[in-house]
């Protein structure tokens, strides 16, 4: 499978976080110490050190990271787990994806999302023998849900999404339900909203290594942005997402797979 670049460049977070507290560049580049000219440069995608190691501090990000973001010095270990399986589909003018998690032993799968086109998934699944039994949702926004009629109707498979942002021939839960396969896969979902009022991360035990499907919460290096609210946004993915165990693998909205542990050292929203 070809490499899947990162989300955002380093400017992208930049402007992620400045949106996010609502600084105007008037108001951060002398809260900085920088001028508007360098401030407009390096969010026009300029790799200037000094002054990124400046403005992190205001805008609450990791300078050694956010620096290394820059450089191009970082990207996340190569993930592989028997049990998961990521799938990128172009949509628009961006690739989104969408995962298939399965128990090894009964071949029974869950999908989550759909991606742009479930086919791939599907094809997938026949392949391997797998049945999809069940359908999760993230978070709803067109790109993630763009192909579920076609894969509800063609799995057969219920659908499960938050309260918070129904969606037609989904079945609405609570932060807390559980599932169970009785075969040794669990799922817990957790409200990790902020990028969308129903944001949802699915935290799986029962592979060989934990997993979190987590939508647009986190990305390899960033977030999602803070399109409800950015202080939940952070809030819940440091509490939620973060507090996981160090080789939970993060499975992305977009962007490659990562780890708790990558994230916790070189993402610029939270490292330390």
């Amino acid at each position: 499978m070809a490499q899947i670049p990162l989300e955002d460049f380093f400017h992208d977070v930049l402007g992620k976080a400045q949106r996010g507290l609502k600084l105007s560049d008037d108001q951060l580049a002398p809260q900085a110490g920088v001028s508007v000219a360098d401030l407009t440069a390096v969010k026009s995608g300029t790799v200037n050190e000094p002054v990124l190691r400046k403005l992190a501090p205001v805008l609450g990000l990791n300078a050694n990271a956010l620096v290394a973001h820059a450089r191009q010095a970082w990207y996340p270990r190569p993930v592989q787990l028997d049990g998961l399986a990521p799938f990128n589909t172009p949509y628009e003018d961006m690739t989104v994806n969408s995962y298939l998690v399965w128990n090894p032993k009964t071949k029974n799968a869950c999908a989550f999302d759909t991606g742009a086109v479930s086919g791939p998934m599907r094809k997938f699944a026949r392949e391997h023998g797998l049945t999809i039994r069940l359908i999760f949702l993230t978070h709803t926004h067109g790109d993630h849900i763009a192909d579920l009629e076609r894969l509800r109707e063609e799995t057969g498979a219920p659908v499960f999404v938050s309260e918070l942002e129904p969606v037609e021939h989904a079945e609405p839960f609570r932060e807390g339900r559980t599932w169970d396969d009785g075969a040794g896969i669990k799922i817990e979902a957790r409200s990790t909203t902020g990028h969308s009022r129903g944001g949802t991360t699915y935290y799986i035990t029962g592979l060989a290594q934990p997993v979190a499907v987590v939508g647009d919460a986190i990305f390899a290096s960033s977030m999602g942005g803070g399109m409800v609210s950015y202080a939940d946004a952070l809030h819940n993915n440091l509490t939620k997402i973060l507090t996981l165990p160090d080789n939970t693998v993060i499975c992305p909205g977009h962007g490659p797979l990562t780890t708790v542990g990558e994230e916790k050292q070189h993402n610029p929203f939270f490292a330390t």
